[in-house]
């Protein structure tokens, strides 16, 4: 007799991967300070978060950065959304909630992603509920482009 294991539908998974991009870039930015975002893809399980950044990262600090965001899911914390007015939310993040890519001046409301003490982002996709749906991040590989600027950091949920 075959057991039959119920697939997620690949929209959970990617929200779980986007969920995940959150995640990462909060312990990016404790590990090595980089602030902005250049670029982000997911693709199912997999996805990749590219960062401006001025240096190639170290395996210590990569493992630090992959050892940081399974710590921050293991807390199972909230995943808050806001809708804001976009002078309210700058007026209390300030440039925290944007990224390299920039949203629209005709866009007045912003839909603003929190996790508490560790990523606010302005983003539109949807989320998880809490950082314990994700599931667990393993790092695969990195990139670091010099002439660009940009350290790219792709990786898997499972």
């Amino acid at each position: 007799m075959k057991i039959r294991v119920k697939q997620m539908p690949i929209e959970e998974i990617e929200k779980r991967t986007h969920t995940a991009l959150h995640v990462l870039k909060g312990a990016v930015r404790k590990v090595i300070g980089a602030k902005w975002t250049a670029a982000v893809r997911v693709n199912g399980n997999k996805g990749k978060l590219t960062v401006q950044h001025d240096q190639k990262t170290t395996e210590a600090e990569l493992r630090q950065i992959e050892l940081l965001a399974n710590e921050k899911i293991k807390e199972n914390a909230p995943i808050i959304i806001h809708e804001l007015e976009r002078q309210v939310a700058e007026e209390r993040w300030g440039d925290e909630i944007y990224d390299l890519f920039p949203i629209p001046e005709s866009i007045q409301t912003l839909t603003i992603l929190e996790i508490e003490d560790w990523n606010i982002n302005a983003c539109n996709k949807p989320h998880n509920k809490t950082t314990k749906e994700i599931g667990t991040i393993k790092i695969t590989k990195t990139r670091f482009r010099a002439i660009k600027k940009l350290l790219e950091i792709s990786f898997e949920i499972s």
